[in-house]
């Protein structure tokens, strides 16, 4: 009977640590943030994946990750300069130029210019 006690007393206590750690257990990708400047100084410096991930403490695909968005901002900086080389102004949210505002009725009105 003694036996049985005990038994039930230490699965209850395997079970209530179970449940303690599942409950405070947080994703590791919240936790970690990669610092993909540091990886692709890495990548230009000819290592490779495997050995970035051991030295910086990251897996190897968090170093794939920041090849593949190095990669994308690269593209689309190459299409923007295609875009200027061709007179095509990259569409750009400003206020604008204060010749502009001046010509306007509702500026000449102002007492601000006068």
């Amino acid at each position: 009977m003694l036996m049985k006690k005990f038994a039930l007393a230490a699965a209850s206590a395997m079970l209530a640590t179970t449940v303690a750690f599942a409950a405070s257990a947080r994703p590791a990708y919240a936790a970690n943030k990669v610092d993909c400047d540091a990886v692709m100084n890495e990548v230009n410096s000819g290592k490779h994946a495997k050995d970035i991930a051991a030295d910086l403490k990251i897996s190897t695909s968090s170093v794939y990750r920041c090849k593949r968005k190095a990669k994308a901002a690269a593209k689309a900086a190459t299409k923007t300069s295609m875009q200027v080389k061709r007179g095509k102004e990259a569409p750009t949210m400003s206020a604008p130029s204060p010749a502009k505002a001046a010509a306007s009725p509702a500026a000449a009105a102002s007492p601000a210019t006068k």
